[in-house]
C-alpha cells in the first residue's frame, strides 16, 4: 500500500520535479518506508511506498518496464497476482522480483489497459507509456483506493490525496457549491465531484487516459455492478458461499509483514478472523468500545466489547481494545479532518482511532465491509422498493429516504442568502436518479425483486463507496493498510447473483425503520435486523456461533446521539452556536440553529447533521486558509 502523485503539463513544459517530490512528501503517512521520484519531459510521478509484499529494492517504485516503454506508480494489491505472473512468464516476460507492481507493469505491457479487468484486488495507479505519451489513470473495481485529479493553468494534476494537489502552486482553493448541496443532503457526495472546487475523484471501475495536449482526457468505466438473480438451489448456494468465502480470505492472507483483524463481535468479521487465525498462530486483533456511562434509549448497547472478547478467546487472537469517551471526538477532529479531507459517510472518528490501535501493531489488517451491502444488511431499507410498482415511484421514495441530512423541504433555507442564489436545488434528485438509470441498475424489469436489486446496486455504488474513501485515508493516516474479502472479485461475482429470497426473509412485507431515529420506537417491528443477510447467516455459522449470526445487526457507532444532548453539548455549542463559524459563510445560522435546537430537546435526532457541520467547520478552518 502506498501513496502515489504526479504532474502531466499540457503546454509543452517541463513537468517540475522538485514540486513532484514535494507534492509526493506529503503522502509520507501513507508510505513511510521509502520514496521514488520519476521525471521526463511533460510527466513527472511520485511514490511513497509502504512495503507490504517484497521488501526489498526489487520493489522500489516508480517501477518500468523491461524495455523502458512503461513507467508505473501503483497503490494497493492485487490478491492474484501470483496466477497472472506465470501466465506473464509462459509469454516470455522475465521478473526481477515478487512483487504485485511488478505483475501489473508487465500485465499493462502485454495487455495495455485491459489488463485491469484481470485485476483481483484493491489498485489506483498511474501508468506512463512513453511510446504513445499518453498517461493512464485506474481504480479498482468498487473504489477501495482513491485517486483524485484537476486541471488547472495548463497542468494536470493527480494524487492518492488532494493534500499532494494543494502543494502544487496552480492549485486554488474553492468550496464546490454542485458538492456542497450533495454533501447535505445525503452525508455523502454521489458524483464525482469533492468539496475542493475542481478537484475531481476518479470513478471506482473507471481509467483515465491523458495526453499532453491541452484538455485531450478520454475516460471510461470497465466495470460495474450489476445484481441479476439467478435461481439457485439454497443448499448448494450455501456450499458455494463458503467455498468463495474461504478462497478470499486466504488470497488476502498473502504478505510478507504482520496481518491482524478488525473484530468488532459482528458475524462479518468473526468469520474472517476465525479463518485468517488457522493459519496465523496468536493472530493480533482490535476492537474499539464505547463508555456508554451517559448513553441513553439504544444506545446503551453500542459497545460491542463483551462479544468481541469472547469471539477473540474462541479463536485465540491476541487481542487488543481501545475505549473511547465522548471527549474522544474533540481532541481528534483536527487531526482528522486532516487526513479525511474528503467529507463523507458517517461519524468516523472511531474509525481514526481503532486504525491508530491496530497501526501501532500491524500493517495489514483484515475488515469485515462489503458483506452488508452484498447480501442485504439493511431489510429496513428495502421497504421503499417492494412497494412500488413502478420505477420512478421507487426512485422518489428511495430518494426521499436517502436524505440523510436536509430534506427537500428545508434545504433552500438552510444555505444562506449570501450563496443561495448559486445553489441547484435540483442537483441532489437529478444525481440520484441519473446513478440508478444510467447505470446498471435494471429499470425494465418492475418486480419487487428487481427493485431490492437496484436498492443494492445503489448502496454499493454510493453507501459503500463512501465507507471505503473513509477507511482507506484513516487508516493510511497510521501506515495501515486494511484489505476487505468479501470484496473478492469471484465472491462479489456470486453474490450479486444471489436471488432475493436467499438474502432477505419475508421481503414483500418490509417494514420502515428510520435509522436515524435511536430512542427505539421505530424499531420495533417484526425483526428488523434479523431479516437479512439470510444465507450468510447460515454459512457464517460455521465458523461464528450461532446466537452471534441469528443476533439483531450492530453497527460501529458511537452514542453520538446521547452524547451530543449531554457531554459534547459544550464542545458543540462553542463551535456551532458561534455566529462567526466558518460555516456560516455557506449555511443560514437561524435555520441550523434551529435544526440542533431541536436534536438538543429531543424532538428528532438529528446526529448525523451535527456531526457533519462539526466536520464541514473543521474542513474550513483546516483547508480553507
Amino acid at each position: 500500500m502506498c501513496g502515489i502523485t504526479g504532474i502531466l503539463t499540457q503546454n509543452g513544459d517541463k513537468a517540475d520535479e522538485a514540486v513532484c517530490r514535494q507534492m509526493t512528501q506529503v503522502l509520507a503517512h501513507r508510505g513511510p518506508d521509502g520514496e521514488g521520484i520519476f521525471a521526463s519531459g511533460p510527466v513527472a510521478l511520485g511514490h511513497r511506498r509502504l512495503s507490504i509484499i517484497d521488501l526489498t529494492e526489487t520493489g522500489r517504485q516508480p517501477m518500468t518496464s523491461e524495455d523502458g516503454q512503461i513507467v508505473l506508480i501503483y497503490n494497493g494489491e492485487v490478491y492474484n497476482f501470483r496466477e497472472l505472473r506465470a501466465e506473464l512468464e509462459g509469454a516470455g516476460y522475465r521478473f526481477r522480483g515478487s512483487s504485485d507492481t511488478e505483475v501489473v507493469v508487465n500485465a499493462l505491457h502485454k495487455w495495455g489497459i485491459k489488463a485491469i479487468e484481470k485485476l483481483n484486488g484493491m489498485f489506483a495507479f498511474a501508468a506512463w507509456f512513453r511510446d504513445e505519451q499518453k498517461l493512464v489513470l485506474a481504480r479498482d473495481r468498487y473504489g477501495i483506493k482513491p485517486l483524485y485529479y484537476l486541471f488547472t493553468d495548463n497542468v494536470f494534476l493527480f494524487g492518492s490525496e488532494i493534500k499532494a494537489l494543494r502543494e502544487h502552486p496552480g492549485f486554488r482553493f474553492g468550496v464546490s457549491r454542485e458538492a456542497l448541496i450533495e454533501y447535505f443532503s445525503f452525508q455523502n457526495i454521489l458524483s464525482d465531484l469533492t468539496l475542493f472546487e475542481g478537484v475531481k475523484l476518479l470513478p471506482a471501475g473507471h481509467y483515465l487516459e491523458v495526453w499532453p495536449e491541452r484538455g485531450k482526457m478520454s475516460q471510461q468505466c470497465y466495470w460495474d455492478f450489476k445484481f441479476r438473480s439467478v435461481a439457485m438451489d439454497a443448499d448448494e448456494a450455501e456450499t458455494e458461499l463458503q467455498r468463495l468465502f474461504e478462497q478470499a480470505v486466504q488470497r488476502q492472507l498473502v504478505s510478507d509483514v504482520e496481518v491482524g483483524a478488525y473484530l468488532s463481535g459482528g458475524m462479518d468479521s468473526g468469520g474472517i478472523t476465525c479463518v485468517a487465525s488457522r493459519k496465523f498462530r496468536n493472530l493480533k486483533s482490535f476492537t474499539a468500545g464505547f463508555d456508554l456511562t451517559s448513553a441513553t434509549g439504544m444506545e446503551i448497547n453500542f459497545d460491542e466489547r463483551e462479544r468481541s472478547e469472547f469471539l477473540s478467546n474462541l479463536y485465540k487472537t491476541e487481542h487488543y481494545e481501545v475505549v473511547l469517551k465522548a471527549g474522544d471526538m474533540e481532541r481528534v477532529m483536527p487531526a482528522l479532518t486532516t487526513h479525511l479531507e474528503d467529507l463523507r459517510v458517517g461519524q468516523s472518528y472511531p474509525n481514526y482511532y481503532i486504525s491508530r490501535l491496530a497501526g501501532r501493531f500491524v500493517k495489514v489488517c483484515l475488515s469485515g465491509a462489503g458483506g452488508d451491502e452484498l447480501f442485504a444488511g439493511y431489510p429496513w431499507r428495502y421497504y421503499h422498493n417492494s412497494q412500488n410498482g413502478y420505477h420512478n415511484g421507487f426512485a422518489d421514495s428511495y430518494f426521499k429516504y436517502w436524505q440523510r441530512l436536509v430534506p427537500d423541504d428545508r434545504r433552500e433555507a438552510f444555505f444562506s442568502s449570501t450563496i443561495r442564489g448559486e445553489m441547484d436545488f435540483d442537483r441532489p434528485a437529478a444525481v440520484f436518479r441519473g446513478l440508478l438509470t444510467n447505470g446498471q441498475a435494471n429499470v425494465d424489469d418492475r418486480s419487487p425483486q428487481t427493485y431490492i436489486n437496484n436498492s443494492l446496486y445503489f448502496e454499493s455504488k454510493t453507501f459503500l463507496h463512501g465507507l471505503l474513501l473513509v477507511e482507506d485515508k484513516l487508516s493510511m493516516a497510521h501506515g495501515l493498510e486494511t484489505r476487505l474479502p468479501f470484496l473478492d472479485n469471484d465472491l462479489v461475482d456470486f453474490a450479486m447473483k444471489v436471488p432475493v429470497e436467499l438474502k432477505l426473509r419475508d421481503w414483500e412485507k418490509m417494514v420502515r425503520v428510520n435509522e436515524n431515529d435511536l430512542a427505539g420506537k421505530a424499531r420495533q417491528v417484526k425483526s428488523p435486523s434479523t431479516d437479512g443477510k439470510l444465507l450468510l447467516r447460515k454459512m457464517l455459522q460455521k465458523y461464528v456461533p450461532a446466537t452471534y449470526c441469528n443476533g439483531h445487526k450492530q453497527g460501529f457507532s458511537a452514542p453520538d446521539a446521547s452524547w451530543f444532548k449531554g457531554d459534547s453539548l459544550n464542545y458543540i455549542k462553542r463551535l456551532l452556536y458561534d455566529r462567526d463559524a466558518r460555516i456560516y459563510d455557506f449555511i443560514d445560522f437561524g435555520t441550523a440553529r434551529l435544526l440542533m435546537e431541536e436534536h438538543m430537546n429531543g424532538q428528532k435526532n438529528h446526529r448525523l447533521l451535527i456531526w457533519s457541520l462539526l466536520s464541514f467547520e473543521w474542513w474550513l478552518r483546516v483547508f480553507g486558509n
